[in-house]
């Protein structure tokens, strides 16, 4: 089978985009028209067609941002501005970026802690994993204020949590919403491990017993080189869930800084155009960390022996 070339990977992509540009500029449009008619029949105006048009994709407070103002609006607050800047996305961006990877660093352990739990344990197996599926139904907004405001006080506080790790207030907090990161993270990681390192097929499985190998060496040689790409797959689907959740742990502490901070700012002032920029920022460094991990993946494959498809 012929590989997939470049140009096969790019044009559709491409396609897609330019096709949802234009219909974000007619629902831009639309949904602007209202306000803008109301704003020129108060003035007395009676633009064109095309005037209208360009006052509903040029207003400073828009209901749906035009792509050209939200592009406009990145380009300024990720190369116009000091780093240390408030209105910085590379500073917003870089404060959500600790508490996802941190919480995808505790979600990753965690995730293949319980994996090789459930598949060398049968009991751990029928009692953990229903529990496992059953919290991913519980909305992360409802939990989410419970986890930060409840694990930020114990960090802070008088008991022997607080004493042992001794954090200071910055780092509580930060540990607070990598918490929410860690939730939304784990269960993939647990989920593709369990079919990762069930994935060997019996016939492996009897071979490494005709070879007298224990279940450690079955383990490390057999199980854990086969749930490799089940893992990588799962960490693609958990760096983006854990972006989220670190994205959702600053909206009820009030934060000051990172990605979920601008969109509380932008939706107390009314500031459609920063709120829109702001997600697009959340969206790039998720793809970023996404792309991060399959170049990982593609340089262990390569460690190990595979070849490319």
């Amino acid at each position: 089978m012929k590989p997939d070339t470049f140009k096969d990977k790019i044009v559709p992509v491409t396609t897609i985009l330019l096709a949802l540009v234009v219909i974000w500029y007619v629902a831009a449009i639309l949904m602007n028209a209202p306000f803008q008619r109301d704003m020129d029949g108060r003035a007395g105006a009676t633009p064109t067609t095309l005037e209208f048009i360009g006052k509903t994709l040029a207003q400073p407070k828009p209901i749906l941002p035009a792509p050209h103002q939200v592009a406009q609006n990145v380009y300024e607050n990720t190369f116009l501005r000091s780093l240390s800047s408030n209105r910085s996305l590379v500073y917003h961006s870089w404060v959500t970026l600790s508490s996802t990877l941190l919480g995808f660093g505790f979600g990753m352990l965690l995730g293949i802690l319980l994996a090789v739990l459930i598949v060398h344990n049968r009991a751990m197996d029928r009692s953990l994993m229903p529990w496992l599926v059953a919290s991913q139904t519980i909305p992360i907004l409802a939990i989410a204020p419970m986890i930060v405001i409840i694990s930020y006080n114990v960090l802070t506080g008088d008991n022997a949590v607080a004493h042992l790790l001794n954090l200071d207030s910055d780092a509580s907090r930060l540990v607070s919403k990598a918490l929410i990161s860690t939730y939304l993270s784990f269960f993939p990681v647990a989920v593709g491990m369990v079919k990762g390192l069930r994935s060997p097929e019996i016939m492996h499985l009897d071979l490494m017993r005709t070879y007298y190998a224990s279940p450690m060496q079955t383990f490390w040689k057999l199980r854990v080189p086969a749930s490799i790409p089940f893992l990588f797959t799962s960490m693609k689907v958990a760096i983006a869930a854990s972006l989220v959740g670190a994205i959702v742990g600053e909206l009820p502490t009030g934060a000051v800084a990172g990605i979920g901070s601008k969109l509380l700012a932008g939706s107390y002032y009314s500031q459609t155009i920063d709120i829109w920029a702001a997600l697009v920022a959340g969206s790039l460094l998720a793809g970023i960390l996404v792309a991060i991990v399959g170049v990982a993946a593609k340089i262990v494959d390569r460690a190990m022996g595979g070849r490319a498809a």
